[in-house]
């Protein structure tokens, strides 16, 4: 059973998803030829904390790192290294915060310097597909749902949904149900009621859909080594429309 949070619980997911939202822009400014991923890592943890939060990804299930950082091949859960970003990379940057008692979570796919036509697409039509989801994030839907509208979008495209991978309810814990596929049926699926809150993260591969585990027990990864993009909100369920509770515009607004 999925608990519905109040308004003044969905007021404290708010300023958790405020805090990532401008920890990614954070990490954004820095993107570039030759910085490390690691450095990318200590300027979010660093953000975090001196915003009275903790990055709630850093020990979580044992993982190392308060970002999951995922260059081009790799999926989601890589881990910060001291790999120097190269021009014509994506780097895909997951962030999470625990903050007065809840979690926050989003994720964005930031290109290196120039990237070429194909890697573009890829990223746009990933972001949009998002989009596509949130609108279908509505009381009355169900999470199926939200997996046709990103599945039936991206696919249009040529491009594939990583099937072991899904969205997930947030709250006092960083994962909770209903977990949210980016592929399905319409119809079908955990029912959406107002006040239910969710991650919506079309994990997109510009190749075959296949992904593999690596040896770490973390870092999935494409079997085609072709990439792959993530971008991730927290959205609140409400009727007629998903209310989102975390933003990409702290990001574009320094991107445009």
């Amino acid at each position: 059973m999925v608990k519905p949070k109040t308004e003044e619980e969905i007021e404290l997911m708010r300023e958790n998803g405020i805090l990532v939202s401008r920890t990614l822009a954070e990490v954004g400014k820095i993107v570039a030829p030759g910085v490390s991923t690691k450095e990318l890592n200590r300027v979010a943890e660093t953000f975090i904390r001196d915003n009275g939060a903790i990055p709630s990804f850093l020990g979580y299930d044992g993982f190392p790192a308060a970002l999951c950082i995922s260059v081009n091949d790799t999926v989601v859960h890589g881990f910060p290294s001291d790999y120097l970003l190269k021009e014509g990379d994506i780097v895909s940057v997951d962030c999470g915060t625990f903050y007065k008692g809840y979690n926050g979570d989003s994720a964005y796919t930031f290109p290196v310097g120039e990237v070429d036509a194909g890697t573009r697409q890829l990223l746009d039509v990933t972001k949009a597909s998002l989009y596509k989801g949130i609108e279908a994030a509505v009381a009355g839907n169900r999470t199926g749902d939200i997996g046709h509208a990103v599945q039936t979008y991206v696919e249009s495209f040529g491009f594939s949904v990583v099937r072991e991978l899904e969205g997930h309810g947030i709250g006092r814990q960083m994962h909770e149900n209903p977990g949210v596929p980016n592929y399905g049926l319409r119809g079908k699926g955990k029912l959406l009621v107002p006040g239910m809150t969710i991650c919506i993260e079309p994990m997109i591969n510009a190749g075959r859909k296949d992904v593999y585990l690596a040896r770490n027990g973390w870092e999935v990864r494409t079997c085609d080594k072709r990439k792959s993009a993530h971008y991730e909100l927290t959205v609140v369920v409400r009727n007629g429309h998903a209310e989102q509770l975390s933003t990409f515009d702290y990001i574009e607004n320094q991107i445009n």
